[in-house]
């Protein structure tokens, strides 16, 4: 007991000592002034190093988390802005050998607990999303937790190795290790509820559930009840395949098997994939199996109603090549996208038949090949991914995300030519990925995505589905250059950007609730009774919205402060199955289950939302809408809105986004 006493007592001393120099690092770089400050980094990161590789010395860290931030650890780095870090990337952080990266990462990691926890009110990030974030950072490197560094981690990153051991076991504790799988299965489920395109953080989480499974030395305790349907979905959807044997050994199982069997296997998949919105590779090696030897069974495998096998029927010759361009082992998802599509019918639209036709000879230019090359590796083809991604965003409109980028226009745009004009996303794709380059009209005179100076993305994106990864830049630029192009109009450059932008569909009408110069609330009962006179059924004759339509919110937080000016899409006003009016809408930033504080938190499910959909209470949603588009020929009804309902919306307001912002009594 005492030599136990004094190593504690030693190891107590130790950290004491680390921590003095860490203190002492941290006021020289606090009165160092910003531009002196990068020279002064690379003792803290030292100092900080070691005390992350003792027992408590993330516990000794995150209570210094105020002060951290405050110094100018994380100015102008991307850790400088927590609201838009991805959690998915944190396995190539944690994993880094550059020690710098590592320390600060873990760093920030510790910052957010403390918001998580309360005990640092945070500008950009409420607790809620700080919990939110760990939870996923947790799901997404759930190895660390449960296994010792392997010979590779060992060899990159030497000693730094039990670094982000430390961090994520006292991050599980912290946050709560019983519910980490539980935590993970829900959050698993959430976002698949959404259907989104880009689903490979899914899958890790999924694979990871997996290993913790097969790893005898781990106890889950109670914890991953309900996980099997997931893990099962990819590794092991039909009988056939539920041991997980290997590709090599499933296509043997299937070269014996008879029409009986082939039809359970394709029944199977199609129920699996269609629970979960996950394809499995497995699924991939059948469906071409099928493609040689039980064509018939096609329509059985990806699960399609009368409508898809009707349009499989009428475009089977075009079905099928799609089927042997696009669809491998490597690129699963794009049965999912395939059967969505046939579901959608659109391929009765005259254009877009020929338009994929032309999609599976699209010769693509080096640097189109290079770009998915780097994003998605070299196991198949880059015209099979391309392809992978147009199945998917045709079958998935609502599924687009932006990514890691302030490109929501630009994902706006896709979503809603794949929702509306199909034929014109088409053409889109064609020219970026052929071409190097796209031209859209604006009043008349083109704008060349090559020619423009640049657009709100200052880097090139990487982290988004394949057809977004190829048309998203040139979109970026164009819709800057139509921003530009505004400069010295009097009120919100939207107003003419928007139609031009994103098809003809866009009413010319257009609504602004804020002063541009000065960004306080102007008009607001006119903004307010005019919304409810074109939307609402009840105020403008039961007219459903006919077209998707662009409009703009102010993003507020949990605790319903604001966060910033976002682009999302209108779908459609309907009664949910309680009676309550709803706005259903499309949000490009992929995740569009939101707390906004004051009671506002939209909904991805419950709702009468289809995939992809978030919906609000009329009144909540319009509270935090500050542009909208409309018809200037349909008035509606303006004088039957009652002043009930327009207090309701600005009591929200008020409470909200509007603080400092309303206009004076």
């Amino acid at each position: 007991m005492a030599d136990s006493d004094t190593q504690s007592s030693l190891d107590d001393s130790k950290l004491a000592l680390l921590l003095s120099f860490f203190d002492e690092a941290i006021a020289l770089l606090e009165q160092a002034p910003e531009f002196a400050k990068p020279g002064k980094l690379g003792r803290v990161f030292d100092t900080a190093r070691r005390v992350l590789l003792h027992p408590q010395g993330c516990a000794a860290l995150e209570h210094r988390a105020v002060v951290l931030e405050s110094s100018g650890v994380f100015l102008g780095s991307d850790w400088a802005h927590p609201e838009s870090l991805i959690p998915a990337l944190t396995p190539h952080t944690l994993a880094s050998s550059d020690a710098n990266t590592l320390v600060i990462e873990a760093l920030s990691e510790l910052r957010l607990l403390a918001v998580a926890r309360g005990q640092y009110q945070h500008a950009t990030i409420s607790s809620d999303q700080a919990h939110h974030f760990l939870t996923q950072v947790l799901a997404s490197n759930l190895s660390y937790l449960f296994s010792t560094a392997s010979e590779a981690e060992r060899e990159t990153q030497g000693k730094l190795a039990e670094l982000p051991r430390n961090l994520l076991k006292y991050l599980a504790v912290s946050v709560g290790y019983e519910h980490v799988i539980d935590l993970l299965i829900n959050e698993i489920w959430r976002i698949l509820q959404q259907r989104p395109i880009q689903v490979n953080p899914v899958k890790h989480m999924v694979t990871q559930i997996a290993l913790c499974q097969a790893n005898p030395e781990i106890d889950l305790g109670t914890s991953g009840q309900g996980a099997d349907r997931l893990v099962s979905s990819l590794f092991g959807p039909t009988q056939a395949c539920r041991e997980d044997p290997g590709i090599t050994i499933y296509q043997e199982r299937l070269d014996f098997m008879d029409s009986a069997a082939l039809q359970s296997e394709a029944a199977g998949f199609a129920r699996a994939m269609h629970d979960t919105g996950l394809a499995s590779a497995y699924h991939a090696i059948l469906v071409r199996h099928l493609l040689r030897q039980g064509e018939h069974l096609l329509p059985e495998a990806m699960g399609l109603s009368s409508t898809g096998r009707d349009c499989m029927l009428c475009y089977q010759e075009l079905v099928l090549a799609l089927i042997d361009k696009g669809i491998h082992a490597d690129t699963p998802q794009a049965i999912y996208g395939l059967a969505l599509m046939l579901e959608r019918g659109i391929l009765y639209q005259p254009p877009v038949a020929p338009a994929l036709w032309r999609q599976l000879r699209l010769p693509l230019s080096s640097w189109s090949r290079e770009r998915l090359v780097a994003a998605f590796g070299s196991s198949v083809d880059p015209e099979a991914v391309l392809l992978e991604g147009v199945l998917c965003i045709l079958g998935q409109p609502l599924g687009v995300g932006q990514g890691n980028n302030p490109t929501c226009q630009s994902a706006r745009a896709l979503s809603m030519w794949a929702y509306n004009d199909p034929d014109y996303l088409l053409q889109m794709v064609t020219w970026a990925a052929r071409d190097d380059e796209i031209i859209i009209h604006f009043e008349g005179e083109p704008i060349s995505s090559r020619e423009s100076l640049g657009g709100v993305a200052v880097t090139l994106p990487i982290d988004l589905d394949p057809v977004s990864l190829l048309v998203v830049p040139h979109l970026d630029r164009i819709y800057a250059e139509m921003g530009r192009r505004c400069i010295g109009r009097e009120g919100d450059p939207h107003r003419w950007v928007n139609p031009e932008f994103h098809g003809w569909w866009s009413g010319r009408g257009f609504c602004l609730n804020v002063d541009v110069p000065t960004g306080n609330l102007v008009d607001l009962d006119d903004f307010l009774r005019h919304f409810y006179a074109v939307y609402h059924p009840y105020h403008n004759g039961n007219q459903p919205l006919i077209h998707p339509q662009p409009a703009g919110i102010a993003v507020t937080d949990s605790a319903a402060r604001f966060i910033g000016w976002h682009a999302i899409t209108i779908l459609r006003v309907n009664l949910d199955q309680k009676e309550q009016m709803r706005v259903y809408f499309y949000n490009p930033n992929n995740d569009s289950g939101q707390n906004w504080g004051d009671g506002v938190t939209v909904s991805t499910a419950g709702h009468g939302e289809r995939f992809g959909e978030a919906s609000l209470p009329f009144a909540q949603f319009l509270s935090r809408l500050y542009i909208y588009h409309y018809d200037p020929l349909e008035h509606g009804e303006p004088a039957s809105i009652t002043r009930q309902e327009l207090d309701e919306v600005i009591g929200y307001i008020e409470r909200s986004w509007g603080v400092g912002r309303m206009p004076a009594a």
